[in-house]
């Protein structure tokens, strides 16, 4: 007996994450409310990642007009595919109208009776609500509507997401002596089939340790020390391997996670700065996520006016650098120069899209912000000579329709960790102060 085809109705939050959702779902057929369009329709202005992934999925739509009308069911490009059509009027028979149910006409609302009226219509297939709303999904189960989030780019397990670092016990006094003498030692001295390129080590015998890497072009596994960057000295373990990886020019992409005030950003900066004369410009963005969800356009001001208090712990992060120098000293005066003369220059994500990314040190903050969509496309752009990092913290999202599972840093951390140009770090300990330590622990 064949299986029966389901068919998923997607709500708009999951064309904004992904504007190729449409083709996510195998050979299953896919449902477009016209309640969702009537919604992208006021998202297709601006430069934020959610209008392009509006106007993206316009442009599929009108692609696919050109096959026929959208209101039949159509099939998608690929034999792997299955069919889509766009509902116009949901014709809800029974008592679950969830205009009636809710009260109020919204737009979830009308999107919830496309999936009622499709159960009605196709009471043998399994008919199911995708959504990254989490209330749209509790409503739709309320109606008794199937409802799940869109799973594509989502971690299964975060809580085993790939750390970086490992931490070797009772680990033989001559191997330690070795790495001290000889600056190395091979994995299969520390039993290590399989090492992950890039990953970081805390070796221990007894009462002394020693820190390492493993590097994949020589096969070995080398020590390192701590390393002051820019002056910024790294105050624990983990802040010495996040140094030695965003010095390393092997090293092309790196992510760095950890709680606010571990030292990912100021790390990171202090690095590029350490390094700028290898790169054309040192580039530190981050996405604009406007807060009480409002634009950015009740701001007062010009654009650059209306941004600069979301970049404002980005240039927070620059004062401390500068700080470690004297006003008079060659290097402040260097710091000044590069941003007057744009070497470096601190902008939102968005001013970004469409540029060329060669020969550039790139910072991109609050990547936790980002869809693995995001994270690919900044990826791709990069052109020769250019290194790319990626800071965050994956429990700190601040978009109603990405969590620690969804988010583009995790899916990252966890898609790419085997390979010899990539290195990932999390920072455990907070080093902003004490207060802030309590705060992280205990709040």
């Amino acid at each position: 007996m064949a299986k029966l085809k389901k068919i998923f109705v997607l709500d708009t939050s999951v064309i904004l994450y992904n504007h190729n959702a449409i083709k996510s779902f195998e050979d299953n057929d896919v449902a477009i409310p016209i309640t969702v369009l009537e919604e992208l329709d006021n998202f297709k202005k601006g430069n934020d990642s959610k209008n392009f992934e509006a106007r993206e999925f316009i442009r599929i739509m009108d692609s696919l007009s050109e096959k026929g009308t959208l209101q039949k069911w159509q099939r998608l490009d690929g034999p792997k595919f299955g069919k889509f059509k766009v509902v116009i009027d949901a014709h809800v028979k029974s008592g679950l109208d969830a205009e009636k149910v809710y009260g109020t006409e919204k737009a979830d609302h009308r999107i919830l009776n496309v999936a009622v009226s499709l159960q009605e219509e196709f009471p043998e297939r399994p008919v199911i609500m995708v959504t990254k709303d989490i209330n749209l999904r509790i409503k739709a189960k309320a109606l008794g509507i199937a409802a799940e989030d869109f799973e594509t780019g989502k971690i299964k397990n975060v809580d085993s997401l790939y750390t970086g670092t490992a931490v070797l016990e009772n680990v033989s006094a001559e191997v330690i002596d070795r790495m001290y003498q000889e600056g190395y030692c091979l994995a299969t001295d520390l039993k290590i089939e399989k090492p992950i390129p890039n990953q970081y080590f805390i070796l221990k015998s007894g009462r002394n340790s020693i820190l390492g890497y493993y590097n994949p072009i020589d096969d070995r596994i080398e020590h390192i020390g701590k390393q002051p960057v820019h002056r910024i000295i790294p105050r624990n373990a983990e802040q010495v391997f996040a140094a030695h990886a965003l010095l390393n020019p092997e090293v092309k992409l790196v992510t760095i996670s950890g709680v606010a005030g571990t030292g990912k950003t100021l790390l990171a900066l202090a690095a590029a700065l350490e390094q700028r004369r290898e790169f054309k410009q040192v580039y530190l963005a981050r996405p604009i996520v406007p807060l009480s969800n409002k634009d950015i356009g009740f701001l007062p001001g010009d654009a650059m006016e209306k941004v600069r208090p979301y970049m404002e712990p980005l240039y927070d992060n620059l004062k401390f650098i500068k700080s470690q120098f004297g006003e008079r000293d060659k290097e402040f005066q260097n710091i000044n120069a590069a941003v007057e003369n744009e070497k470096l220059v601190i902008s939102p994500l968005a001013y970004i899209r469409g540029r060329s990314l060669s020969n550039i040190f790139f910072i991109v903050d609050e990547a936790q912000n980002l869809t693995p969509h995001e994270v690919k496309t900044i990826i791709t752009r990069a052109g020769e000579g250019t290194k790319i990092v990626f800071t965050g913290d994956i429990f700190q999202i601040d978009t109603p329709y990405l969590d620690s599972q969804s988010n583009g840093l995790s899916y990252l951390i966890d898609k790419i960790k085997a390979h010899s140009i990539y290195a990932h770090i999390r920072l455990e300990k907070g080093e902003r102060s004490e207060l802030a330590n309590l705060a992280n622990e205990l709040l």
